[in-house]
């Protein structure tokens, strides 16, 4: 149990779900959230926010922080929803748009990048969607073509006024995905070229709070390289030349003083480590910066005025190592005033007598509430002042703890697994197993979750193993799922059930459930174990995994360089394979699966076309035990649309009440 979890257990134990209160609606759990980005200005004056609150989409509002000061709604588009919101300078944002309503395979526009002054005014076009549908004062409305993202935007150099912002031009070269940086002015469109010297077909760009690049990734053929321009020298120098897995670090980012941050796996450990690259030893420096045990580093560097001030990373929970000791001397304060919080602090002017931060606080049972603090306000004015809470329908007295414990797999390796639970439940609950996707991902963070809430709102413990070929464990933890779908990777996930059933948290009424690899755990565990669950749900689920590895003239999917660069390695070589692959393929298995199943797809989804889920209901069919069988028009890879994911909690609420018969929590 994470230290949090700890200190907040006893607290709201009382204050939990009473046995006849009815669960929160499925809109409290999957709806978008109040406030969605809070970005604070350059100089911290003013705040601009995301959010749908009063109107039917989400729109852009900026406050002016001053006592008394107004709020405007910037942007407020009736067909499409502001997000990527960045500040240029004091008095200019850009932001992009997209349509958070429509289905996510329905979608035909790309977001595309404008301009707008804080007050509303002079909004300007500078990325195009598809069409030109925004009202722009641009002499050149149409912007530049779709194909190009927002890279960075630039800290000016002293003196230096900013109205420009970097963007990547998106493309292809020699077989392979490139990029190509471009400098545009948010005032009025025009471009420059980056004229800085680089390796060719670079297909990743790092650089320093100016946008100078001091680093890039490139690709020939199966081979990857990664490039430095050490401080003061102006020849590149290549770091590596390797293929996909072996290379040995990641570019995490740079200082303005040239130093390159990297992140690796040391000799004799498992877990990945921060820390500087030593030019001299042509090699990741020792010690490292920041080391999580028993955890891969993943985050990024804080940094303002070209100075790394801290790192922030994710352990069980998100953590920030300031290594500037004015903003740690700060962290240690904010925490003592929200204690048994997380408290995620984003600053301006850092550490300075002048300081304004945003202050994220949350928990398990909180999605958190936004506060601002100014380290000089006004006369009269608090230092403090709360913003609003980030999805005002939640109650955490109402919402389930969230512990991480811990196991033993049956052949003896580690096993990380989630145990969400309602904090007033006694004894043994029904169980529903949620089998994260990737699979070569990381589940759960410590923080408050919709779908581990919703079900523990049910009634159920959620049990979400962390099973071999996770990331964010340690390398070997990873590489040990290697080829192991359907097998060790899916014992992982029955072991997780068993332990939480001996330990006297789960039953013996057990349903699993998933999305995508998620899925394909769920269809899998019906076949290998169809007397350890009562039911199954799947959805976007991988069902052929032959079709997956192989691929199909007839069935479009995006899968095309996954299985040229890793398919083989990490799940199964197509020929020398072929047996491992159909013993463990679910359309294959449907005679074994007994429990009932829900079962549904995007119609659009090419990641897992839609042929895996007709396959497998065709094969359920066959066998004389079709699935509970939906799909959602439009949707891709995940459903999107607001009615699509509220009609889909409800069919599983609805599915496991069936088959599960569910504890007063």
């Amino acid at each position: 149990m994470s230290t949090t979890a700890r200190l907040l257990a006893s607290a709201l134990a009382a204050a939990a779900f009473a046995a006849t209160a009815a669960p929160p609606p499925p809109e409290t759990f999957f709806s978008d959230p109040d406030i969605a980005e809070a970005v604070l200005s350059p100089s911290g004056a003013r705040l601009a926010i995301t959010s749908a609150k009063g109107a039917a989409r989400v729109g852009l509002v900026v406050m002016d922080l001053a006592p008394g000061g107004k709020m405007t709604r910037a942007v407020q588009s009736a067909g499409s929803d502001v997000v990527q919101v960045r500040w240029v300078n004091e008095d200019r944002l850009v932001f992009s748009l997209t349509d958070l309503g429509e289905a996510s395979g329905s979608q035909r526009k790309a977001p595309g990048l404008f301009a707008v002054n804080a007050d509303g005014s002079r909004m300007r076009m500078l990325v195009r969607q598809t069409s030109n549908f925004i009202t722009s004062d641009s002499t050149n409305p149409d912007g530049l073509n779709w194909n190009h993202r927002l890279m960075m935007v630039p800290e000016p150099r002293a003196g230096e006024p900013n109205d420009r912002v970097l963007l990547a031009e998106m493309g292809n070269a020699n077989g392979g995905y490139v990029e190509s940086p471009v400098w545009i002015n948010t005032n009025n469109g025009g471009t420059r070229n980056y004229t800085a010297a680089a390796p060719s077909n670079s297909y990743r760009w790092v650089v320093d709070d100016h946008g100078d690049v001091r680093a890039t990734l490139t690709r020939e053929g199966d081979r990857f390289q990664a490039h430095w321009l050490p401080p003061g020298k102006t020849e590149w120098v290549k770091l590596y030349d390797t293929t996909f897995f072996d290379q040995p670090f990641e570019l995490e980012g740079v200082a303005d003083d040239g130093s390159l941050y990297v992140s690796h796996v040391p000799k004799g450990s498992s877990q990945r480590v921060l820390t500087r690259y030593d030019a001299q030893a042509k090699a990741p420096a020792e010690p490292p910066l920041v080391r999580a045990p028993g955890f891969d580093f993943q985050g990024q560097l804080l940094r303002q005025g070209g100075v790394v001030l801290g790192v922030r990373t994710v352990a069980d929970s998100e953590a920030t190592v300031w290594l500037d000791e004015r903003m740690k001397k700060f962290q240690a304060q904010v925490d003592q005033l929200m204690p048994g919080k997380l408290n995620r602090i984003d600053c301006r002017r850092c550490g300075q007598p002048d300081m304004v931060a945003i202050v994220n606080s949350y928990t398990d049972h909180d999605p958190g509430k936004l506060w601002l603090y100014q380290a000089r306000p006004a006369e009269g004015e608090n230092r403090w002042r709360a913003l609003g809470r980030i999805r005002e329908a939640v109650d955490p007295a109402q919402m389930a703890g969230v512990d991480l414990q811990t196991i033993k797999a049956r052949d003896g390796r580690e096993l990380p697994v989630w145990v969400t639970r309602p904090d007033a439940a006694k004894g043994p609950l029904p169980a529903v197993v949620l089998v994260h996707g990737g699979p070569w991902a990381r589940g759960v963070v410590w923080q408050w979750n919709g779908w581990a809430q919703f079900l523990a709102s049910r009634g159920y413990v959620v049990i979400e193993p962390e099973f071999r070929g996770s990331t964010g464990y340690g390398d070997e933890h990873f590489r040990a799922g290697w080829k192991q779908w359907g097998q060790a990777m899916q014992d992982d996930v029955t072991d997780a059930l068993r332990w939480a059933q001996q330990a006297g948290l789960a039953s013996d009424k057990a349903c699993i459930m998933g999305a995508s690899y998620g899925g394909y755990a769920t269809l899998m565990g019906l076949a290998k174990d169809p007397d350890l669950y009562r039911c199954g749900v799947a959805w976007v689920a991988v069902s052929d995994l032959e079709l997956m590895v192989q691929g199909s003239w007839f069935v479009r999917d995006d899968l095309a360089m996954s299985r040229r660069l890793t398919t083989a390695d990490v799940i199964g070589d197509a020929t020398r394979d072929a047996a491992m692959i159909a013993a463990n393929s679910p359309v294959k298995l449907a005679a074994r699966m007994k429990a009932p199943l829900l079962l549904a797809h995007g119609a659009e989804d090419v990641r897992v076309p839609l042929a895996h889920g007709t396959r497998m209901r065709d094969a359920l069919a066959a066998a004389g035990r079709p699935p509970e069988w939906v799909v959602y028009a439009g949707e891709a890879h995940g459903f999107t649309k607001t009615e699509n994911r509220m009609d889909f909690a409800r069919r599983v609420e609805t599915f496991l009440a069936r088959h599960l018969a569910p504890a007063n929590p």
